[in-house]
């Protein structure tokens, strides 16, 4: 099911009539947490197990808070968030060893895989834009190495030094945007996100945002996005002026 909206606010679910609501875009770029893979449940198992010790609930309203956040600056407010007795620094050198232990067999998310094929296949450029590190994006990816290797290029938003502020600024998507050859502008560039904080990131770069969140997420925090999908599966790429699925 999808629901599209305009300036947030709501305008109907699935018919043609809405497609002038919609920029054409040249350009896609992909957020990878929870939105290409599954992995999101297995951060929140490595939080609350660092968190147990200390008698710590990682709730649902903490995570959100975080989600898209880089890695420091996500150590920075869980610490916070749980009152947890430990320098942010030591927080990142006990979660990265988890995550090593966790993340190596980590799955899709439902038409991932044949969206980024898709695009592929019929010359649309494409980009990954992740608050990951490079470190954690090879331990995530080891396994589909192929299919991520179909990007034209890949933003670690953690390791990359021209990427100042992480999301919610618009900072990765604008770094993402300027290293495609031809240099598209922001309104020609599609951007898929499954949490708030990377669509507000998307919408402040001057770009669309499609928006797969968890279900967990409230409504009002989906409005600002262009369209809102339960699944990548639902993602119909004419509405954006992109080849359409066989």
């Amino acid at each position: 099911m999808s629901r599209l909206f305009s300036t947030g606010s709501v305008l109907g679910a699935g018919g043609s009539k809405m497609a002038s609501n919609f920029r054409k875009v040249t350009h896609c770029i992909f957020d990878m947490d929870g939105l290409l893979l599954d992995t999101e449940k297995l951060y929140t198992e490595v939080t609350q197990s660092i968190a147990d010790p200390y008698g710590k609930i990682y709730t649902w309203e903490i995570k959100q808070s975080i989600m898209g956040l880089q890695r420091e600056a996500a150590a920075v407010a869980i610490i916070e968030a749980l009152g947890l007795p430990m320098t942010p620094e030591e927080y990142i050198v006990v979660s990265t060893e988890k995550i090593n232990q966790l993340m190596g067999n980590c799955k899709m998310m439902p038409g991932a895989e044949r969206l980024v094929r898709h695009l592929h296949e019929n010359n649309i450029p494409i980009a990954l834009a992740t608050s990951s590190g490079t470190d954690s994006v090879e331990v995530k990816t080891k396994n589909h190495q192929e299919l991520f290797n179909l990007f034209h290029h890949k933003v670690m938003g953690s390791s990359d030094a021209e990427v100042k502020e992480g999301k919610p600024a618009p900072d990765i998507f604008l770094v993402a945007a300027s290293r495609f050859p031809d240099k598209p502008s922001p309104d020609q560039c599609l951007v898929f996100e499954d949490a708030p904080n990377g669509v507000t990131a998307g919408v402040s770069a001057g770009m669309q945002v499609v928006m797969v969140p968890d279900p967990n997420v409230k409504e009002d925090q989906r409005k600002h996005a262009t369209l809102v999908l339960d699944t990548l599966e639902d993602f119909k790429p004419e509405l954006f002026g992109l080849p359409a699925f066989k």
